[in-house]
């Protein structure tokens, strides 16, 4: 086995690995929809990777999606509902 052989078996693995772990602890219990901005902005990313072409558009491309990401998670913590923190333990 040559090198490059060696490293897509360990990425292998480790996806492998990754994928027990997750679904041992139980990661369908939780799903959330993605926003229609944080949707924009993937893809926005996944253009950027695609039309990479060494020229400045798909880093303009990608720039935009994380800036929309990043302005996605703010209104997300804006609009977060408080939990019952103000409550006190019984």
């Amino acid at each position: 086995m040559n090198a490059s052989q060696i490293s897509i078996a360990i990425a292998i693995a480790t996806l492998a690995i990754l994928i027990v772990l997750l679904y041992r602890k139980g990661w369908r219990k939780v799903q959330k929809r993605l926003t229609p901005l944080a949707g924009l902005a993937f893809g926005f990313i996944l253009a950027g990777i695609i039309f990479h072409n060494g020229s400045i558009v798909p880093y303009t491309l990608l720039g935009i999606g994380v800036v929309l990401s990043v302005v996605d998670m703010i209104n997300q913590t804006r609009h977060k509902k408080p939990d019952n923190a103000s409550r006190s333990p019984n």
